[in-house]
């Protein structure tokens, strides 16, 4: 949330907020966090422009930003438009070579470059990557079923780091690449998952449009507000976790037991 600090802005108020904001502030100052952001928030323009804010809040308040992004949506929109049907598989787009091509064209060239450039705008400093950029994410084929969509192999982070140091947000568009030179389309939350766990970042934040774990798949009074993983174990063996909660699920896991600190979904 950005605040305007005009005159209807009381000074008690003023207080009162910067009180309650301190001591994140001290907890975040200097520490990692990982943003996934994609899918359906970045349709909307007024919130993507409320999310860039923040970014660039986080960051002038000294956290170290990295923003992971998708864009299923703007990759579907390109599709219909060069006449190319979306097929899924168990969640998971399939990809040919054309396809694969489409993504890296939406994802590390429009996408990710329109991200920087609002953030740019907002007052912060990023840079913008792919996964391909330094070997940054090396993957394999995942299912010949799905063509290229791919199975992170390895992360190098240094990349990352790199632009840490020098106070940039990298912005990182999830395609990875093998060592033969083959593209790959990778799940954002899979992706973010594994760049958190290789930079033990001290939050993994995983936007999504809803509301988070319920107990109660139809019922938002059952909201899960904060679960261990032996846990969260436990409820997909009940079935309590199901359906595309599941891989979301299987990410933040992921992240955790790969020494991120906690995970947050965010609707």
């Amino acid at each position: 949330m950005v605040i305007n600090m005009d005159t209807n802005f009381s000074n008690a108020l003023r207080a009162e907020v910067l009180t309650q904001a301190l001591p994140y502030i001290k907890r975040y100052n200097g520490k990692v966090v990982v943003v996934k952001y994609g899918g359906n928030a970045m349709i909307d323009e007024q919130l993507k422009q409320q999310v860039m804010e923040d970014i660039v809040l986080l960051w002038l308040i000294g956290v170290k930003i990295v923003l992971v992004h998708g864009g299923g949506p703007e990759i579907n929109e390109l599709m219909a438009r060069l006449g190319k049907k979306a097929e899924f598989v168990d969640g998971l787009r399939v990809t040919d070579k054309e396809t694969v091509d489409i993504v890296q064209m939406v994802l590390a060239g429009k996408v990710n470059k329109t991200l920087v450039n609002m953030i740019e705008k907002n007052g912060g400093k990023a840079m913008g990557i792919s996964g391909m950029d330094g070997m940054l994410i090396e993957a394999k084929m995942k299912d010949e079923r799905l063509g290229y969509v791919g199975e992170i192999t390895g992360i190098n982070a240094a990349p990352i780091i790199d632009l840490l140091e020098k106070n940039y947000i990298p912005v990182i568009s999830t395609i990875g690449c093998d060592r033969e030179g083959n593209a790959y389309n990778i799940n954002g939350d899979t992706a973010a998952a594994y760049v958190a766990g290789a930079l033990h970042a001290e939050r993994l934040i995983m936007m999504t449009d809803i509301a988070g774990l319920l107990h109660d798949k139809d019922d938002p009074r059952t909201l899960i507000s904060e679960i261990s993983v032996a846990d969260a174990r436990k409820l997909q063996t009940e079935g309590i976790i199901s359906g595309g909660m599941i891989p979301k699920v299987e990410c933040c896991i992921e992240a955790i037991e790969e020494g991120v600190k906690n995970v947050v979904i965010m609707d």
